[in-house]
């Protein structure tokens, strides 16, 4: 393999080039501009080429995409992103995840949480379309609050916890990869803060140090002050329609 490279949907393997060039054949026995192709292995359907991970990130090719359809990164999904290159657990002292789970919190319905996926999902894949995504995701957690709805008492709030993350984990885990554990860990951090996104991404901020909307929030008031920024490396967004010639 020279460049390994996985279609987005099946994840079979190829050599980079000799898929883009695969690809461009199957294209021109079309009129029409392709928006997907199959794959020459297993015959199901995919959308874009995953090349250049790293463990971190990946650059993708999507079949036929023109210039200007690319998914534009607002400020607030490359801040988000960001956050993944910090360390873990900064806000831990701000938000009690575990009085979250032994409280019954988890039990309440979260209006803010389809948003939030939605725009953590669109950073972390770098794509627009990710409703899919997003309705699996949501309907694991609702499986799970269902399931749970009538065993508070049965089950410790730890193995509540534990179990919500695997699920969840298994549902992620095929569209984030190696980012899935983090991205777990952010979503129990948002749903243990109580808050809306705004007042969330206030605090998250303040914390990192970086520029922050003026949002007053108790909890903004709690966070010690004397405790050093975070430096957070510049990302690089990707063109993703770049097959690696430019």
């Amino acid at each position: 393999m020279v460049q390994d490279s996985y279609l987005d949907k099946c994840y079979h393997k190829f050599c980079y080039n000799c898929i883009v060039q695969w690809t461009k054949v199957v294209a021109s026995k079309h009129s029409s501009l392709l928006s997907s192709v199959k794959c020459p292995l297993c015959k199901t359907e995919n959308f874009s080429i995953i090349y250049g991970y790293d463990g971190t990130h990946f650059q993708r090719h999507y079949i036929g995409q023109n210039p200007g359809d690319r998914f534009i990164f607002s400020k607030a999904h490359k801040y988000r992103l960001q956050c993944y290159y910090t360390e873990s657990g900064i806000l831990n002292d701000i938000f009690n995840v575990s009085r979250y789970w032994k409280s019954g919190k988890y039990l309440q319905s979260n209006q803010w949480l389809h948003g939030w996926l939605r725009r953590e999902i669109q950073a972390l894949m770098q794509e627009q379309d990710v409703e899919i995504v997003v309705h699996h995701i949501v309907g694991v957690i609702d499986s799970f609050l269902r399931r749970n709805e009538h065993m508070r008492r049965v089950e410790k709030p730890e193995a509540k916890q534990e179990d919500f993350k695997a699920l969840v984990s298994d549902a992620a885990r095929p569209f984030l990869m190696a980012r899935t554990d983090r991205f777990v860990n952010e979503m129990e951090l948002f749903l243990a803060s109580g808050l809306n996104i705004e007042a969330y991404d206030a605090v998250y901020m303040q914390r990192l140090g970086w520029n922050t909307p003026r949002v007053t929030i108790e909890s903004t008031e709690r966070e010690s002050s004397g405790q050093a920024p975070v430096i957070v490396p510049y990302l690089y967004i990707f063109d993703e329609d770049s097959d690696g010639n430019d």
